[in-house]
């Protein structure tokens, strides 16, 4: 914690004699602990100002630094003594401090700004180590300094390296919390509170909520890209720990966050650089996970496969309905339009291996297919082998069947957030209660905190409510809405314009192989099924993903030699 007010309590207390020099002074503590404890910051006001009142100088402000490192210069209230010190005016004549230890812990620094002070006729002076104005007392001075830095150094080492070990045996060590989850007391050693991070059960909603967004949308549109799901959380109503609205930077940690399939990363950068360290000094931290190690790759998979450089924008608004699909099954390299000529002079187009395109058959031997013809193989394979009723309503039943081992986690889910909602109630009946029988009065301080549980209760209300509507098996999907969305999917990725059919073939397939004889269209179960729910951003939770949409080896069995007329998915 860093703060920079200017407290003038011991400025009032103090006399001010006519021709005494003035004076501010300048108070530090290195951690926030020390600030709540408040028993630093009041010791070093009060022998401050006794010391101005015994030397005969005029304290007429202060500078307070609560919980700053003094080994750099990057200190608020610090920066803003020394501008005020120099400033034309020249308010001040001394600076005093308890000792050089809470001005600087770099040697270099230190007389870095004690000269600039100088030079603007103010002087350093230390309650506790007084140093004079002669050569001898100057070097003294610096042997302080280095012996502060040198200090400062070994208890930093000392620190770090106690951390590391505290980090190893799985506690938590103060540093920001991610999304989701929550600091616990889990033991006391001595009279050290040792924590460790769990969930959060309404945060781990809104986490959830974000990486299904992302992988399958909101039933709408079809997958949400990070700039939309920024739109579409805020548009909702949902916000940071913070009560900040969310952006796209904060998007792209949670969705990259391993945390949140249970390994913690800390070590993992300088503190002060924020350089990447070599991954042999990072700890791993076992953490509860909140999201599927499988749903999680997926994400990071598509994170890759969205990104501008690897696939432009115009790939999704391109007018060629495999664009961003196709790929060589050798190079896996896109596929790209080409065109040519026929001898009666009609031009065609076709699908051709970029990579060889670009880099020559030592690159890849290459290979190419007309364009109307591979849009039809793949079109008429998906309305014949996946989009019949038969077969979508084999996948929902597949599926409904692996979702029983996931039925225990999500009633743990509903338990917890009603454990929430009820513990909020409580306290709030329990504060009313004290205001009805006159035990209490509602002061700010109570209204605040009527406030902050009225949020709470809300915000695991609505986490609750969005869980039991999500909640809703497979199983339940009627037959008719199995059938109406085959009908659907079979007229709209043939007929329409380009950008409409494309946009509905890519809910549906992640990615198409073109091979030499055969042709592979491959997509997610769990996609499919989330489709087919109409939107409903539970069901995916169970995730059971297939590379290959027919399972049944003759469905897919191709005559040896054939060439791609028929697919194999």
């Amino acid at each position: 914690m860093k703060t920079s007010p200017r407290v003038n309590g011991a400025v009032a207390a103090n006399s001010n004699p006519v021709g005494a020099k003035r004076a501010c002074c300048y108070l530090r503590v290195s951690t926030g602990r020390q600030v709540e404890s408040d028993l630093s910051i009041p010791d070093q006001r009060n022998q401050i100002a006794a010391f101005c009142l015994n030397n005969g100088l005029s304290l007429v402000d202060e500078f307070l630094e609560a919980g700053a490192s003094a080994t750099d210069d990057n200190r608020p209230a610090f920066l803003e003594m020394i501008l005020r010190a120099t400033a034309k005016d020249h308010p001040f004549d001394v600076v005093v401090i308890h000792s050089y230890s809470r001005f600087f812990r770099d040697l270099v620094g230190s007389e870095m700004y004690i000269r600039k002070l100088e030079k603007a006729r103010v002087k350093v002076m230390s309650i506790t180590q007084p140093m004079g104005d002669d050569p001898s007392q100057i070097m003294m001075r610096q042997m302080i300094g280095l012996f502060d830095e040198h200090q400062s150094r070994e208890t930093g080492k000392h620190v770090k390296r106690s951390m590391i070990e505290n980090a190893k045996q799985g506690f938590h060590n103060g540093s920001p919390i991610t999304l989701g989850y929550k600091a616990q007391e889990v033991e006391l050693r001595g009279t050290r509170v040792k924590k460790k991070l769990v969930i959060d059960p309404v945060e781990a909603e809104t986490v959830k909520l974000i990486f299904q967004l992302y992988q399958w949308g909101d039933g709408q549109s079809g997958p949400l890209g990070t700039k939309r799901l920024v739109s579409y959380l805020n548009e909702h109503g949902y916000r940071t720990r913070r009560g900040a609205r969310f952006g796209i930077g904060t998007i792209h940690n949670i969705l990259t966050n391993t945390t949140y399939i249970g390994e913690l990363i800390y070590n993992r950068n300088d503190s002060k650089t924020q350089q990447l360290k070599d991954p042999s000094e990072w700890v791993t931290v076992e953490v509860p996970p909140i999201i599927d190690r499988a749903q999680f790759e997926a994400v990071q998979a598509a994170l890759k496969s969205r990104a501008p450089k690897n696939t432009p924008p115009r790939v999704i608004t391109s007018p060629i309905l495999l664009s961003g699909l196709a790929h060589c099954a050798t190079c896996q390299g896109a596929m790209t339009l080409g065109s040519g000529t026929s001898k009666n002079k009609t031009v065609y187009n076709y699908y051709k291996c970029s990579t060889c395109a670009k880099q020559g058959k030592t690159a890849c031997k290459g290979r190419s297919i007309r364009m109307d013809k591979l849009d039809t193989l793949v079109t008429q394979h998906l309305i014949q082998r996946l989009l019949t009723t038969e077969r979508l309503t084999d996948t929902v039943a597949s599926i409904v069947a692996q979702r029983a081992t996931k039925v225990a986690e999500v009633d743990g889910r509903l338990q917890k957030l009603q454990a929430e909602v009820s513990d909020a109630e409580s306290k709030l009946k329990r504060l009313y209660q004290m205001v009805e029988e006159g035990l209490t009065e509602v002061d700010e301080i109570l209204k605040g905190r009527i406030d902050a549980l009225k949020q709470n209760r809300e915000r695991a209300q609505t986490a609750l409510d969005r869980i039991r509507v999500n909640a809703v098996p497979p199983a339940d999907i009627p037959a008719e809405i199995i059938e109406t969305f085959g009908r659907m999917m079979r007229e709209n990725i043939t007929s329409g314009e380009i950008p409409f059919r494309k946009a509905y073939l890519r809910s549906v397939v992640d990615r198409i192989e073109v091979d030499d004889e055969v042709i592979r269209v491959i997509g997610s179960k769990a996609t499919l099924l989330k489709a087919i729910a109409g939107g409903n951003p539970g069901l995916p939770g169970v995730q059971s993903f297939e590379r290959k949409w027919c399972a049944r080896r003759d469905l897919n069995s191709q005559p040896s030699g054939s060439k791609p007329d028929a697919l194999s998915s």
